[in-house]
């Protein structure tokens, strides 16, 4: 595995990434980006989702309905006593957000994502 840059990070963009730490809700600036192109770790520039797959949950974090194939690992999480799906960057290991069994078609899942740790690149 590569290890995720910690230069250029700022202390929640470190927080999160590196010590499995969440956003606070509606602050992230991802939330209502509508453009074409696609969200990267900001760890280590690995595509993890494309705009296609973006929708509004209301919950206050970027949610996606499905990751960039071989993008990221799922891992169980209990660490708030209660069983979660944790999303981890495939490339550098950082912890992206968790995943739920409660979003739209086609897939059913709601990636529920720290928004501090994704870059927006746009397509023209």
């Amino acid at each position: 595995k590569e290890s995720k840059k910690t230069e250029g990070l700022n202390s929640e963009q470190h927080h999160v990434l590196m010590e499995r730490g969440t956003e606070r809700p509606f602050t992230s600036e991802l939330l209502e980006e509508k453009r074409t192109g696609d969200f990267r770790c900001v760890g280590c520039g690995n595509v993890i989702f494309e705009s296609k797959t973006k929708f509004d949950s209301g919950t206050g974090w970027p949610s996606f309905y499905d990751a960039k194939k071989g993008s990221v690992i799922i891992k169980n999480d209990f660490s708030m006593g209660i069983p979660r799906k944790e999303v981890i960057c495939a490339k550098c290991g950082g912890h992206l957000g968790h995943v739920f069994d409660d979003g739209p078609g086609p897939t059913g899942k709601r990636y529920c994502i720290n928004g501090c740790v994704l870059d927006f690149k746009g397509k023209k």
